[in-house]
């Protein structure tokens, strides 16, 4: 695609955005929050043609593209290319806007951090029409390392400059077992600092905890297909040594959602027969789950069984030495498994993102828990969420904000830094067209 045509649709978009009057909010393809949101009256601000690759340039290793553009489309673009964008989120429905407007993250952020860490530049929509150029260096700096966990409370990301590595045809995997928690961190540790290019982890229990360790190779003996009949996350137990294609090594966690495709009754035989290798995927799950929001099913059977589940929905950030303590509280305390684990590093020191700091040189440790805790004793509506949100703080770790979170405000400004994000607020939006983030990510607005 040429620039010529996004600047076409961008300036649409300005204008469009100048003579609307009501609420702003916008109309899009894809949707990876995990939190019911009002839906105010009024027009929308149509993204969605915002969805195109418009150049990868292999000798500067970078690749331009529209914000609305998904991971599942980037992707084919650069490896089209023998590339591949620095960090490539998990499921194929991220957008890279998405991703860096809120908090992605994959098996290379041991060495290459989050997405919005390998953006070099990127075109900015303000709430009054305006479109500016942000990178880390020019006059709109400060909304360039603003825009990271704003989730669209700023402005809305039209184009970016991604960096891109070369990749390999294929992905050599190691799924080492640890029956230790503090070996096992301990492991990640040493991992991280290894000639790898590949890191991430599964945690079924304290006695059974994975180190997937990945390789890129130029053949293999074999390749295994995760995209239908088999589950990746099954193989990670049963397997101590794996081959993917790349592509299918970028896609392994997409088929299942990790493991989370069981709450749809397809991780047996006869009805992944029946959908389908199409049907399988975070695209086909996002909509049953849209659906389900929409009419709510689950509420009412949940209702009619006199139950109150609890879903606990969350990726977390914790210093690697605060991450067996945090492990440990979360397995006796939650109880959900399994449990993604994923170390983050490579950070520029030179870099401050304001909204989500991970503070100095050291390696952090995601956790990724989606599941629906049983809630037997009735507890008050977030007890869980409200336990682990607890315990993040005191390990100085942070959360990422796609899901619940049940922040009273005064805490949430001190853990994400009012004080900073009302000046750029009134800085780019004086007028408070769009929600701020306490709004939008705790209230829901």
């Amino acid at each position: 695609m040429s620039d010529a045509a996004y600047q076409q649709k961008s300036a649409q978009l300005s204008r469009q955005l100048r003579a609307q009057t009501d609420a702003i909010r916008l109309e899009k393809t894809t949707s990876n929050l995990f939190r019911t949101r009002t839906q105010p009256a009024g027009s929308k601000l149509d993204v969605r043609a915002l969805n195109q690759v418009i150049n990868v340039d292999n000798e500067r290793q970078v690749v331009e593209v529209e914000g609305m553009t998904t991971y599942a489309d980037l992707t084919d673009a650069c490896l089209a290319h023998n590339c591949m964008p620095l960090v490539v989120p998990q499921l194929k429905s991220i957008t890279i806007g998405g991703a860096v407007c809120g908090i992605g993250i994959e098996s290379t952020s041991f060495r290459y951090g989050l997405p919005h860490e390998t953006i070099n530049r990127m075109e900015v929509l303000l709430a009054n029409g305006d479109v500016v150029d942000c990178s880390p260096d020019n006059e709109h700096s400060d909304l360039f390392f603003g825009i990271p966990n704003s989730y669209g409370t700023l402005g809305y990301i039209l184009k970016l400059e991604a960096r891109t590595l070369p990749v390999k045809p294929y992905v050599e995997l190691q799924h080492i077992r640890y029956s230790d928690i503090d070996a096992y961190f301990a492991a990640v540790a040493d991992a991280c600092q290894s000639d790898v290019d590949f890191v991430d982890g599964s945690i079924f229990d304290k006695n059974e905890m994975y180190l997937t360790l990945g390789h890129f190779r130029d053949s293999a003996p074999y390749t295994s297909d995760y995209s239908w009949l088999k589950m990746y996350f099954r193989s990670i137990q049963q397997r101590r040594q794996d081959f993917l294609s790349v592509h299918d090594y970028i896609w392994r966690w997409d088929t299942d959602w990790f493991w989370c495709s069981k709450n749809l009754f397809v991780q047996n035989m006869p009805m992944r027969l029946l959908l389908g290798r199409k049907r399988l995927n975070s695209i086909s799950y996002q909509k049953v789950m849209r659906w389900n929001n929409r009419v709510g099913l689950t509420k009412r059977i949940n209702r009619l069984l006199n139950r109150e589940p609890e879903g606990v929905v969350q990726d977390v950030d914790i210093p690697l030495e605060h991450a067996p303590e945090f492990l440990r509280f979360f397995l006796q305390e939650i109880g959900i498994h399994p449990v993604w684990m994923c170390p983050i590093g490579g950070h520029n020191l030179a870099h401050n993102f304001p909204f989500y700091p991970l503070h100095g040189s050291g390696l952090f440790v995601n956790f990724g828990f989606w599941d629906i805790v049983p809630n037997p004793q009735h507890h008050e509506p977030g007890y869980f969420n409200r336990k682990i949100e607890a315990r993040v703080t005191e390990l100085g770790g942070i959360k990422s904000l796609y899901s619940d979170s049940y922040y009273d405000e005064d805490r949430f400004w001190e853990l994400y830094n009012g004080e900073r994000y009302r000046e750029l607020k009134q800085h780019y939006d004086p007028d408070g067209r769009l929600r701020n983030l306490y709004q939008k990510c705790v209230l829901r607005q």
